[in-house]
């Protein structure tokens, strides 16, 4: 059992790693790289050495990109998966719908506190920002785990109440909104950074239930 758990997410998350790092190429990296150019002065025109060596830093920053986001893939497959045998297996349509979950926990309801900020952005301190969304993620999971599984319409109250909490308190705020990037910019990366996040997650949800259940009856 633990080996087609770990083979099944693997694989997964092989698959949705490289698919969201294909798309956050096209889509997310290009909008961060344009941001960074508004937080230092133009630079003189490169030299055929600096040129090269930039498109060579650009080369290596994806590929760590690429690299960590089937790290992630890989452990978020392992909790989904971890999911369907404690549900007792589920097919890839019901999958789908656990990846749309992972989306709402570890994306969606943290962003409508702190958005994805781009390069540049004015933030309140790391600390008070890490401590809400670890808090979001927490009480977001836990809500979401009661309203869709615990019987009864009070445990299910209990849940939204719960999904609800972070954004009662507030996400840490700081002194100053906005940043260095023009405000459209900001606008097109958190779309841009959510659509990713959804398919990613969808993908993945949809992957690990089908890869596991077939790896199970093999």
């Amino acid at each position: 059992m633990f080996r087609r758990i770990v083979f099944a997410a693997a694989i997964a998350g092989l698959l949705a790693g490289v698919f969201i790092s294909a798309v956050q190429a096209v889509r997310v990296i290009p909008l961060i790289l344009e941001a960074e150019t508004y937080e230092t002065p133009a630079p003189a025109v490169p030299t055929t050495d600096e040129s090269a060596g930039g498109a060579s830093v650009d080369l290596s920053r994806t590929a760590l990109t690429a690299v960590s986001n089937i790290l992630a893939a890989i452990a978020f497959a392992l909790l989904l998966i971890a999911g369907f045998v404690l549900r007792g297996g589920v097919d890839w349509r019901k999958g789908i719908l656990w990846g749309l979950g992972g989306f709402a926990v570890f994306s969606l309801a943290p962003s409508l506190g702190l958005p994805p900020e781009l390069p540049g952005t004015f933030a309140a301190m790391l600390k008070d920002r890490q401590g809400w969304w670890l808090l979001t993620v927490a009480l977001t999971a836990g809500g979401l785990a009661l309203v869709a599984f615990a019987p009864g319409w009070g445990w299910k109250a209990l849940g939204a109440a719960l999904i609800a909490l972070p954004h009662l308190i507030g996400a840490p705020q700081p002194a100053q909104h906005g940043g260095l990037a023009p405000e459209a910019m900001m606008q097109q990366f958190v779309i841009a950074t959510l659509v990713t996040s959804g398919l990613f997650w969808a993908l993945l949800g949809g992957l690990s239930s089908y890869l596991f259940e077939r790896f199970e009856k093999a």
